[in-house]
């Protein structure tokens, strides 16, 4: 992390070298020794009677964020059914005993978890009825994602809430996001809506994996990505250093606001020609054209000083680079990185897309974005040092990004059938302390549906208005680009 590189000459081998050696001891010796010694010292007899697994550096460093605010994920799925509350709390409680994913405990000191089993019944929200539905399910996630699960070691990581339309209703399902990515909650869900529509037996469900082992032991597991993050290190600080900070009128106030557009099938289409003619991937454009949304903001803070730069980062699945990819495994299997370029206020799109198609073919040869955990060690260790108030502010000063993109392609993890019962899929994750936006990019069918969180503390409703237009009316916004 750039924050604890601050004040030390990266121009210096010797410091150099003691940098890079604390990095491996927080990679090599923070995980593994800290593990073993969970496993040795607990005294949790509740953890002690059941299987239990480690929770990983990311998992570890979402848990270090819900301290200070509550970190949560929202899945949203509209199920092609008229909704039968007594039927569907079958269908939850059978799937969520039948998958094992009751009888949570957690031990946030030592990181380790446990699922105890057995019945449990949950609670599902019922919203008001009338009007128009998706704003009601976009104001409940908005309180979902504000509202924390409870601080004793037991407790239930998952919420629900229905939204009954005439001819089919919205299922959401708000969960702990420290325990579990999106992948993970997909399976929960199309479990759920399957047995829901009667295409799967009653109670049956597919074997998942509850205590995956950890897969960031860097040193053992992927030694080629932790040598090329030590060495990419230096550029990554010198980025952090010269990029401008988004402007926080409460630094303190980490509450989420929520949002959603959808992206049509003719625009989606769209983009994907226009990434092609690029020679880009879709990613590399969305990338491209969040940074040109918000380079309005940045520029103005650009022209304040020698941060002339904008960051922005994005969330990868790493299941297929780990060979987890369709073993059911259940938790957190995520990476990270980031992109920066000058302030892109006047530049062509093409060639920004350009500039940041060379930085992803770099990461994604490198496999970079393996080796986050060696940002998120290092923050952690600083934050454990910091008062809360000082916490809060940690990534805003040092770790300066203006926002982040997470994919999800629903298409190739839950095919659809062309009978005109497609489901529909929202999402939507917190902004946490290191970025205040983050748009939740899902694909289903030929459309794309875009959730939208962010603080408004940087963000006014007219800028996130700005950014639903840009992506929800490309081929406008981008012959102005051109």
């Amino acid at each position: 992390m750039a924050c604890a590189l601050r004040g030390v000459s990266i121009c210096g081998v010797e410091h150099r070298l003691a940098v890079y050696r604390y990095i491996l001891m927080l990679t090599a010796v923070e995980g593994p020794r800290r593990m073993e010694s969970a496993g040795k010292e607990t005294n949790c007899r509740t953890l002690a009677s059941c299987a239990s697994g480690r929770l990983n550096s990311l998992q570890r460093t979402m848990l270090q964020w819900n301290s200070l605010h509550p970190y949560n994920a929202v899945h949203v799925v509209r199920i092609p059914e008229t909704l039968d509350m007594e039927r569907l709390r079958e269908v939850i409680n059978g799937t969520l005993e039948a998958l094992g994913l009751t009888g949570l405990t957690l031990n946030r000191d030592k990181g380790a978890f446990c699922y105890r089993g057995g019945g449990a019944p949950w609670e599902i929200k019922s919203l008001p009825s009338g009007g128009d539905p998706l704003a009601t399910i976009c104001a409940e996630t908005e309180q979902q994602l504000n509202s924390a699960f409870a601080e004793s070691p037991q407790f239930n990581p998952f919420r629900f809430f229905v939204a009954a339309t005439p001819d089919s209703f919205f299922l959401g399902l708000t969960y702990f996001h420290a325990l579990a990515d999106a992948e993970s909650i997909l399976v929960i869900l199309k479990h759920m809506v399957e047995s829901y529509l009667g295409r799967r037996g009653q109670g049956y469900s597919t074997p998942i994996e509850l205590y995956p082992p950890c897969w960031d032991r860097l040193l053992s597991s992927h030694p080629r990505a932790l040598v090329k993050k030590l060495i990419s290190l230096p550029a990554l600080v010198r980025d952090m250093r010269s990029s401008c900070r988004p402007k926080y009128h409460d630094p303190m106030d980490l509450t989420n606001r929520f949002t959603h557009c959808s992206i049509s099938a003719r625009n989606l289409n769209f983009l994907v020609l226009t990434a092609k003619s690029l020679n880009v991937t879709v990613n590399d454009l969305f990338l491209a054209l969040l940074m040109k949304c918000i380079s309005t903001l940045a520029s103005a803070r650009a022209r304040s000083g020698r941060r002339s730069k904008i960051s922005v980062g994005c969330i990868v699945n790493v299941r297929k680079d780990l060979g987890a990819d369709g073993r059911g495994r259940f938790g957190v299997f995520l990476g990270s990185f980031l992109v920066t370029h000058e302030v892109p206020n006047e530049m062509n799109l093409a060639l920004l897309a350009d500039f940041v198609r060379r930085q992803t073919l770099r990461i994604k040869r490198d496999k970079l974005y393996l080796a986050a955990s060696v940002e998120l060690g290092f923050a952690r260790f600083m934050l454990r040092w910091f008062s809360p108030e000082r916490r809060k502010k940690l990534y805003q000063k040092n770790y300066p990004l203006w926002g982040g993109i997470t994919n999800m392609n629903l298409n190739s993890l839950w095919p659809q059938e062309n009978s005109g019962r497609q489901v529909d899929y929202l999402r939507a994750v917190s902004t946490g302390p290191a970025t205040p936006l983050v748009l939740s990019v899902t694909t289903v069918g030929q459309a794309a549906n875009l959730g939208i969180t962010y603080r408004q503390t940087v963000f006014s409703a007219a800028d996130i208005q700005c950014i639903r237009d840009c992506f929800e009316e490309p081929r406008r916004q981008l012959g102005v680009w051109a």
